[in-house]
């Protein structure tokens, strides 16, 4: 039975997961910290096109 609405994307997985994979990257580079922060960047960049993504449907 539909109902009309649509379900929502979540995207925290996402930003979990690019926090992990920054934090590693950059650990592997020397630089955590910032591997964390640019981690953290793009999984709210990517959390934010998802969200403008389904607001215009």
């Amino acid at each position: 039975m539909t109902n009309g609405k649509k379900n929502p994307t979540g995207a925290g997985a996402i930003i979990a997961l690019l926090i992990l994979v920054g934090t590693i990257g950059g650990g592997l580079l020397g630089q955590p910290s910032i591997g964390l922060l640019a981690g953290a960047a793009l999984g709210i960049l990517i959390a934010i096109l998802l969200w403008l993504r389904e607001r215009g449907q």
